[in-house]
């Protein structure tokens, strides 16, 4: 069982690798970047060329990275331990579709993302000791 400040490090800890993974993602010049840089490491990997994206799948990709930057900055200033569930369960859905993606696609890249994901998910699922407070 965890205490309660090695517990806030974790999700403190899970907002910081957040913020730089998905910092890439929040604009359409830095995702076309990093879009191309996926594309080689998922070649290197063995894998296919990732498809090219439209303007509307960079508005998605460009929304999705916004709102994680945004969600990684409140648990980096406050990493309470509710927040960490929450961010645990969206992890849980983020591999849950990542893994959906990995089966229709078979795209190596994926495990990157995956094995890290359900980590940081599994490690904001354990429990938590109540915290004690002192006697007034």
């Amino acid at each position: 069982m965890l205490n309660i400040a090695t517990y806030r490090r974790i999700v403190s800890a899970s907002a910081i690798y957040d913020l730089l993974v998905t910092a890439p993602f929040a604009t359409p010049w830095s995702f076309a970047f990093v879009h191309a840089r996926l594309d080689q490491l998922n070649q290197t990997l063995g894998g296919a060329p990732l498809p090219p994206f439209t303007p509307f799948h960079v508005l998605f990709a460009c929304l999705l990275g916004s709102v994680v930057l945004v969600w990684s900055v409140l648990r980096i200033r406050d990493p309470q331990p509710l927040y960490g569930r929450y961010d645990g369960v969206a992890r849980l859905l983020f591999t849950t579709w990542m893994i959906w993606a990995l089966h229709a696609t078979g795209a190596p890249l994926l495990w990157l993302f995956i094995v890290p994901e359900l980590a940081w998910g599994i490690a904001q699922w354990l429990p938590v000791a109540a915290s004690r407070r002192p006697p007034a």
